[in-house]
């Protein structure tokens, strides 16, 4: 895991790119989250665009794989009237030997703004902003186990709008926690907004070690964990990153914990159903919970757009 950051903020103290979420104040969270406030409305616009961005250049630059991520992006930039380049790994040069420093400087050279990166290797995002000139912005959309800060922003802005006020939640995160950037990033922007508690549940072989020093209480069952929480967010089976058997089948682990109408009992009656996508439907949770009216699925993607317009804007200064 990388631990040495290049510096998220400028010498004026405004932030510049945005890796992590590990540094940032609550401040700098919440203005985020206003800022996304108002621009939830612009999809219901006849002209979706404003242009805080215009003449800007934003290249995707995604050495894997992730739709959802990839077209909010993408239409969030184009909203605020930016250059979109969408660059598909596997036509890249780096497929033909090139460094990813060699295709980063060669498109930074085409007069590119903003770079936003997706890698399967932790700390990509951060090499890249470490080479970069100042007028440059990266945004990391995920990187290996370490962190997906952006989608953890989406969240929090999800949970604001059902729940308001963080400090009376217990929130719990359920399932990959070993492999899971997304949970990572949840719980650091968690604690940094002041959430009551946070509870993380699943196996032990799905749990990394020393789990409670990044300020969560670990519950190996469901009944235990879901009780009383305001909050459930689910996590994806993360089977391209296990080395091997780390849960005894697929059966067993939904028996144990999956997310049922049955377990969703256990939390109270008004909470709600998280899952960062993209879900397996009867392995982490049953088609009636997710499609039902607790779950929020769906706004967490219309969010999702809001939120990284925020942040690209943010970043750009406006």
């Amino acid at each position: 895991m990388i631990t040495n950051f290049p510096v998220q903020f400028d010498e004026n103290g405004r932030l510049r790119h945005f890796l992590t979420i590990q540094g940032l104040s609550a401040e700098t969270l919440i203005t985020i989250l206003d800022i996304a406030h108002s621009f939830i409305d612009f999809g219901k616009r006849e002209i979706k665009k404003i242009p805080l961005m215009r003449g800007k250049t934003v290249v995707n630059l995604f050495f894997e794989p992730s739709t959802r991520t990839r077209t909010t992006f993408e239409i969030g930039a184009k909203r605020l009237s930016a250059d979109v380049v969408n660059m598909n790994a596997t036509r890249m040069s780096t497929t033909k030997g090139e460094s990813i420093l060699d295709t980063v400087k060669t498109l930074e050279a085409m007069h590119t703004d903003m770079f936003v990166v997706r890698d399967h290797e932790s700390g990509s995002a951060q090499l890249i902003a470490s080479h970069l000139p100042d007028y440059v912005r990266v945004i990391n959309a995920g990187d290996g186990r370490h962190e997906h800060p952006t989608q953890a922003m989406l969240d929090m802005f999800t949970i604001r709008q059902q729940k308001q006020d963080f400090s009376k939640l217990r929130i719990a995160i359920v399932g990959d926690i070993l492999h899971s950037r997304v949970a990572r990033s949840q719980i650091h922007a968690l604690n940094i907004l002041g959430v009551r508690e946070i509870r993380v549940i699943g196996p032990r072989t799905l749990i990394p070690t020393n789990i409670e020093t990044l300020g969560v209480n670990y519950v190996n069952n469901m009944k235990d964990g879901l009780d009383n929480v305001d909050v459930v967010i689910m996590l994806r089976i993360q089977r391209e990153r296990m080395d091997g058997q780390l849960i005894p089948s697929e059966q067993e682990y939904f028996a144990r914990y999956g997310l049922t109408q049955k377990t969703l009992n256990f939390a109270k009656s008004d909470a709600i159903v998280m899952h960062p996508g993209p879900i397996n439907r009867g392995l982490e949770i049953s088609s009636r919970v997710a499609d039902g009216s607790r779950s929020v699925i769906l706004d967490q993607v219309t969010n999702g757009i809001a939120v990284r317009m925020s942040i690209m804007a943010h970043l750009m200064g406006g």
